[in-house]
């Protein structure tokens, strides 16, 4: 696809809200469903990022890494003004790696949120009491629970979502499946809460079809404002897809007006992330094809 001097000028630099960043000499945890067979390390990542008028990213930990989040707290430290990062934590040590301390330290890092991926996982009771401390703790540091499930797992998560203390955020869409509509109807129920958002993104882990007809869904319902753009860079188990093609995906689908708040306002709002910055390198230009 081919990208000429048609774009337009957001109204802050531009934030891709899902990205993975990694290298071959990392260690993959021993329950790892996939592990990637080539890089995708920060240098290409922000790479990326700067070809395409994209300012700021924000790196989510993968799941082959499991709780390991070094290399992704390494490339937090190395760019604080571009970044902003969300990790993984060990069910059976949330005490410590959610500890007052160490939420503490992890923001003043650059991390705002806790990933759970639990796609072919047991869903966590998170109604649990070390869950529900850890909840406390987070949110004190306003921070973001961010959930990556699927099909059935959405209506066991439901209840506790409903009632969780801090900021939601839904992966993927809700990774939504026809076959499975009461999921689809939870995961609208949980999108229409006011500290619910959902990343619009990863069409191809759901289809393309099912991603529009969920999207088109959020808009009936009234969850803009709560919207966010993700590239989900470097599309694992996907890499046929391109940055400038789901750019231009989303582009289509939302609009110009809407997709720049996605990439703007949104983000900013659930990552309470200052617009400003003296040291962005990547104008805030979202091209648009011919």
């Amino acid at each position: 696809m081919s990208y000429s001097d048609s774009m337009f000028r957001a109204s802050a630099p531009l934030v891709d809200t899902h990205a993975h960043i990694f290298y071959r000499g990392l260690t993959p945890t021993a329950n790892a469903r996939y592990v990637p067979h080539y890089d995708a390390t920060l240098d290409q990542y922000l790479s990326v990022l700067t070809a395409h008028g994209v300012a700021r990213g924000v790196l989510v930990q993968p799941s082959f890494l499991g709780s390991d989040n070094s290399y992704l707290l390494t490339a937090l430290a190395a760019e604080p003004d571009r970044l902003r990062g969300v990790v993984v934590v060990d069910d059976a040590t949330l005490q410590c790696e959610l500890s007052e301390e160490r939420v503490r330290a992890l923001d003043a890092a650059g991390v705002r949120g806790v990933r759970l991926n639990l796609v072919g996982q047991p869903v966590p009771d998170l109604f649990s009491a070390s869950w529900m401390v850890a909840g406390e703790v987070m949110a004190d540091s306003r921070w973001h629970l961010e959930i990556q499930a699927s099909g059935q797992q959405w209506l066991e998560l439901a209840p506790a979502l409903s009632a969780w203390p801090t900021k939601l955020v839904i992966d993927h869409l809700g990774l939504p499946k026809r076959e499975h509509p009461g999921a689809i109807e939870a995961v609208l129920n949980l999108a229409g809460l006011d500290k619910c958002w959902v990343k619009v993104s990863a069409p191809y882990r759901s289809s393309y079809d099912q991603a529009e007809s969920i999207f088109s869904l959020f808009l009936k319902r009234g969850s803009t404002d709560r919207l966010l753009y993700g590239s989900d860079w470097p599309f694992t188990r996907h890499e046929d897809n391109g940055y400038p093609e789901l750019l231009a995906w989303a582009r289509k689908l939302a609009g110009e007006e809407l997709l720049n708040r996605m990439m703007t306002t949104n983000a900013y709002t659930l990552l309470e992330w200052p617009a400003e910055s003296d040291n962005l390198v990547a104008e805030p230009i979202l091209q648009r094809p011919n």
